[in-house]
């Protein structure tokens, strides 16, 4: 399984630094070229591989870490997402409700990104609590996930897992989706809810 992040901002550094914590080699990547941000990428691990955006895309699994109004230009970046997972990692917030044309902001990101199984998450909490280490006080930071795909669901929560989070699980994207999204002035009933799993 290969890996990538889409947006190499606050929240895109801060997912690369917990797949170097992990020793889990991630491409990074961003619409600039790659040698803009090599330092930066460098600094945070030897497993942080800074790529072109056309070369990044080809990972199984890609986080879209950008701003949510940028996701278009990502999903031109490859004719064909089918079968690939994008994790919505983007809160559309201050985009009104009726710019969205529904409820769901990653309805819109999927239908972008056709043929892909989109998962929500990863996005409910600030970069600079996100990037601590996720072990805290005997149990794991919590990370909430929504799919229609409870396939994807299932391969993103393992990888979760895998960086030292817990996954939780929400259902899918019109239901638990909602309370991981920003849209408008409002945000959905988890954001910012810093949540710690002990087994």
């Amino acid at each position: 399984m290969s890996y990538a992040i889409i947006g190499f901002g606050k929240f895109g550094q801060a997912l690369a630094r917990a797949f170097a914590r992990s020793g889990i080699e991630v491409s990074v990547a961003t619409t600039r070229d790659p040698e803009s941000f090599a330092s930066a990428a460098a600094a945070i691990g030897p497993a942080i591989v800074p790529k072109k955006l056309a070369e990044a895309v080809k990972a199984d699994v890609i986080f879209l870490a950008v701003r949510f109004e940028s996701h278009p230009d990502v999903a031109k970046a490859l004719s064909s997402w089918q079968g690939k997972i994008i994790v919505d990692v983007t809160n559309a917030y201050g985009v009104p409700l009726e710019a969205l044309g529904e409820p769901s902001s990653a309805k819109v990101v999927a239908r972008a990104f056709a043929g892909a199984r989109l998962v929500k998450g990863f996005n409910h909490l600030p970069a600079a609590v996100f990037e601590q280490d996720p072990a805290v006080s005997g149990g794991r930071r919590v990370v909430f996930l929504a799919s229609d795909d409870g396939d994807a669901a299932a391969e993103v929560g393992a990888l979760a897992e895998n960086l030292g989070f817990s996954a939780i699980q929400l259902g899918g994207l019109s239901e638990g989706g909602l309370l991981v999204q920003a849209s408008g002035n409002s945000w959905g009933h988890l954001i910012f809810k810093d949540l710690i799993k002990f087994d």
